[in-house]
């Protein structure tokens, strides 16, 4: 398979290295059946210029919106993922900005931008904070352009915790409750983020894990469908359309991060290609000696409950 530099309808993969904008342009109107991207933050990354602020990030959503739209066929869907815009001071959900810009103009579309989730992608590890809660939380938001829209539940069903449970009243007293083929994930994804030794760690630092892409391909596409992702990175959702078998376009502007995302495709046409399957995170072994409370931190828990009860 080859990997185009520039759109045509009948390539299979396409990746631009530029501006997301000039990449919008050579596609045709209502061509895309999904969107899945997780753009920048404009927290100066360091792929991000250090000017960047809040009013980076809404003005560059506010420049593409009219471009994907059009792009954009009517039942297709939209899944932009984000975290928070952190300062000294404070910090702002993205994902309520997103809300806001998407569904500005609705009155005036034929097809309106409508909220169909506001999926929670949870991970257990991440930065500590010592002046608030540790996030451990973004948010995706899946609008579809107007009211019909592709739902593949079955195509991504995960285990029931309890597969065996049956109904204990009713009609179907003693008949299994769940479904057979197994339960809807939920709008609550845990789904460990990408760090340190994470199977599909690249160069990129804010890297998201294959399987939310996947997910989404495969809940929201029909075979063959065409993805696109306008802030690509490393070329998560390149290789999560490649493993599904749909068609893909999408733009990356930092060079290193591009020959990144050509990389891992090469290497997934080989079969080289390692991912993380989607499968629930395994709890703790508690008989291995990492999940053992140490001496010391015992130790420490008693000083500072003995000091909390003196004062």
């Amino acid at each position: 398979m080859r990997i185009y530099k520039h759109y045509k309808n009948e390539n299979q993969m396409t990746l631009y290295n530029g501006n997301c904008l000039n990449l919008l342009k050579e596609i045709p109107d209502e061509a895309v059946d999904l969107i899945v991207t997780s753009p920048p933050y404009c927290m100066k990354k360091a792929y991000e210029d250090p000017s960047d602020d809040i009013n980076t990030f809404k003005n560059l959503h506010n420049e593409i919106f009219e471009e994907i739209y059009r792009i954009l066929k009517p039942g297709g869907s939209v899944c932009w993922q984000t975290g928070y815009h952190v300062t000294d001071c404070s910090i702002i959900p993205l994902d309520y900005l997103i809300y806001e810009i998407f569904t500005s103009q609705n009155h005036q579309l034929k097809y309106p931008f409508i909220l169909r989730n506001r999926i929670i992608w949870t991970f257990g590890h991440g930065l500590n904070s010592t002046q608030r809660f540790s996030g451990r939380h973004e948010t995706i938001l899946w609008f579809t352009k107007g009211k019909e829209y592709i739902f593949n539940l079955d195509e991504v069903r995960i285990p029931q915790k309890y597969p065996g449970k049956r109904h204990y009243k009713g009609p179907n007293k003693g008949k299994l409750s769940g479904n057979p083929l197994g339960k809807n994930p939920s709008d609550v994804w845990e789904i460990p983020n990408v760090k340190a030794h994470h199977v599909e760690k690249t160069g990129h630092p804010c890297q998201f894990p294959v399987v939310i892409p996947q997910r989404l391909i495969r809940a929201l596409t029909p075979k063959n469908g065409l993805v696109l992702d306008p802030f690509s990175g490393s070329g998560t959702t390149a290789l999560a359309s490649f493993i599904e078998e749909r068609r893909f376009v999408g733009a990356e502007i930092i060079d290193d991060y591009y020959e990144i995302s050509v990389n891992r495709i090469k290497a997934a046409i080989n079969g080289e290609i390692k991912i993380r399957e989607d499968k629930p995170v395994v709890e703790p072994d508690l008989k291995a000696s990492v999940a053992k409370l140490p001496d010391e931190f015992r130790k420490a828990r008693e000083i500072a409950y003995e000091k909390e009860e003196k004062e």
